[in-house]
């Protein structure tokens, strides 16, 4: 049976994510009620408009369950406005409503504004490839995030321009950039396999 997945669909660009994980084999289900996290195996936060986002999850009572979710050791990826709803502190913006499980401190639009979108290649360590277990993949940054700073227990898998851009603790994967507008599944993958 397949692992069902849940992404949160309340804005953002979750159908790509949703096409990703079907492409790895995964049951997904988007999550816009309280009753629609009931069963899933894991959960992605896409990007999009973190205040938004923030404030949606808050009206639709998601926020504490989605909260205790990231808590209880569940896979959960959160891809650029998905990383910082997941921070612990937003410096600049620090009443905006986030789930705040991963000890990492988040700058906003880091690289600009959307015409300052860019693509690059990264290499990205834990997820195989090359004899220093680093990959390389296409990343697509799009009014990205910049990660300033970790807390204990927080890995660093890839930098852009000496900046974390991909950042792990325990059960959490946050991603400044965008993998499900590319062909790249191993992001997605890793959620399957925890």
């Amino acid at each position: 049976m397949a692992r069902c997945i849940g992404v949160l669909a309340l804005q953002g660009d979750f159908r790509e994510h949703a096409l990703s994980l079907e492409r790895c084999g995964a049951s997904v289900r988007e999550i816009r009620t309280l009753q629609d996290l009931d069963g899933v195996d894991g959960l992605v936060l896409p990007g999009g408009e973190s205040t938004v986002m923030g404030r949606l999850l808050t009206e639709e009572g998601l926020m504490e369950p989605v909260r205790a979710l990231c808590r209880s050791g569940m896979p959960v990826l959160g891809t650029c406005a998905g990383m910082i709803l997941l921070a612990k502190t937003l410096p600049e913006f620090p009443d905006q409503p986030r789930i705040g499980c991963l000890d990492i401190s988040v700058v906003r639009n880091a690289f600009g504004r959307q015409t300052d979108s860019f693509s690059t290649e990264l290499a990205v360590s834990g997820f195989g490839g090359d004899e220093k277990g680093q990959r390389t993949v296409q990343a697509v940054f799009i009014r990205a995030p910049i990660v300033q700073d970790t807390g204990e227990g927080v890995e660093v898998l890839s930098c852009f321009e000496g900046r974390p851009v991909a950042v792990r603790q325990k059960n959490i994967l946050a991603l400044a950039f965008h993998p499900e507008l590319t062909p790249e599944l191993c992001f997605h993958r890793w959620l399957l396999e925890q």
